[in-house]
């Protein structure tokens, strides 16, 4: 089997990516209704070798980083280059090849190593890793056989780490606070490295609080900074730690 060269020059490898109105064949159609394309002068650059996004639900969050995805190379469903989920089913319900047509990228140099994680799909590649390796003679790395939140941090450990970009679809969703802690001391590991670019949206405020990441703000129509205290995240939760039955009465009751 040929080994793969890494390339010597330092994340972040993907610099910009810009929306192409020419492109975009039906604005009314999904994801080009969403607001935050709209407006056809969509952009976003990238200067740091960990870029956090954040935001509401419905604001478009996943669809960006299914686009991203499928710019570099994966499957919108989830995986890595190459890799396919054994469920593809739900694939035809993804944007991110839609998207990725009607965008266009920046690059230094192109980088198509690494991996997109999605939570909802992480059962279905894990299972495709497992198969992958019998067909082939080898000990599956059987993911499965742990809890969830153990099984991706030990995904993340084992596949998250070498040269390329990574691209996750809020990882918090199975990790419990002190699990998000393990996941933060991985995500300082692959940033000394040089060699990781890593994309996350997420809703954790203690993902947010990652030292060094370009934290950017999806307030539905724009993307723009936004530090950690300014997020309606960190607010919110600011109020239930001050008081937290008093918080979430007052909640209820609105």
């Amino acid at each position: 089997m040929r080994r793969r060269r890494d390339i010597g020059l330092k994340a972040p490898y993907l610099k910009r990516i810009w929306l192409e109105p020419e492109r975009v064949a039906d604005e009314n159609a999904y994801p080009f209704c969403l607001p935050l394309f709209r407006g056809k002068d969509f952009e976003l650059f990238f200067d740091r070798p960990v870029t956090i996004i954040v935001g509401e639900n419905g604001t478009g969050k996943s669809t960006l980083l299914e686009g991203i995805a499928a710019l570099a190379g994966y499957d919108d469903a989830g995986g890595g280059k190459g890799y396919m989920p054994v469920d593809h089913s739900r694939a035809i319900e993804k944007q991110g090849g839609r998207l990725a047509n009607a965008l266009r990228a920046s690059w230094l140099p192109k980088i198509t190593t690494g991996w997109f994680f999605r939570a909802e799909s992480f059962y279905a590649v894990a299972r495709y890793l497992d198969i992958a390796a019998l067909d082939v003679g080898a000990m599956p790395p059987d993911f499965l056989s742990h809890s969830h939140g153990e099984g991706f941090l030990r995904f993340f450990e084992e596949r998250c780490q070498r040269q390329g970009i990574y691209i996750w679809d809020e990882p918090e969703s199975a990790l419990s606070p002190e699990r998000q802690i393990a996941f933060l001391k991985l995500l300082r590991r692959m940033e000394d490295s040089g060699v990781c670019q890593v994309i996350l949206a997420t809703h954790s405020p203690l993902l947010m609080a990652h030292r060094g990441a370009a934290l950017v703000g999806l307030n539905g129509r724009e993307l723009a900074p936004i530090t950690l205290r300014e997020t309606s995240h960190f607010k919110l939760l600011k109020e239930f730690c001050a008081d937290p039955e008093g918080f979430v009465e007052t909640m209820i009751e609105i």
